[in-house]
């Protein structure tokens, strides 16, 4: 028998660019007052679990997120947010229709100098292929945690600093914890 593998999700606290309204894939920006806060209030929903591994993408949000709420992390590039290539920093309100629609849906979106859903969706299973049985908190992005959840049926955008519970082994949400 197989053991399972558990993913404790985390989305970073809220940054300069969420609280804008900006478009920030792969921009580096800071958390706001607001997302420390955040970041820290996540710790106690963790207080007590033993994790096989804890990860962090490379983008600073996140890692800030994972040393508030836990502590060192091992980052990977690999759980980073998509690259939105021309879009990074735009305002929602400025950026073209017709991409922000087809990246609200999550289907056939890719951004002029981005990558597109299929790479961004193969850079996260190739990530989530090389994690051993066991439980693992992942402190990521938005995009990253719907596409995970988009593998068993369940399209879901997280505020920020929520975390989700899942089975991955058996395809199952385990539960969501909204800040």
């Amino acid at each position: 028998m197989t053991l399972p593998l558990e993913l404790w999700l985390v989305r970073h606290g809220e940054t300069i660019a969420n609280a804008n309204r900006r478009i920030s894939g792969w921009t580096n920006v800071p958390l706001t007052p607001e997302g420390i806060l955040q970041a820290r209030a996540v710790g106690s929903k963790l207080n007590g679990t033993r994790f096989d591994s804890v990860w962090s993408s490379d983008l600073q949000r996140a890692i800030d997120t994972a040393r508030l709420a836990y502590g060192v992390a091992t980052v990977d590039t690999r759980i980073r947010e998509m690259h939105f290539g021309d879009m990074e920093d735009q305002y929602w309100e400025q950026a073209d229709p017709t991409l922000t629609s087809a990246l609200l849906a999550f289907e056939s979106f890719h951004p002029p100098g981005g990558e597109s859903l299929n790479q961004f969706r193969d850079r996260i299973m190739h990530f989530i292929g090389d994690l051993s049985s066991g439980r693992h908190l992942i402190f990521t992005h938005g995009g990253v945690i719907r596409m995970l959840c988009m593998e068993f049926g369940i399209d879901r955008f997280l505020k920020n600093a929520s975390l989700i519970k899942i089975d991955w082994t058996g395809r199952r949400l385990i539960s969501i914890e909204e800040s």
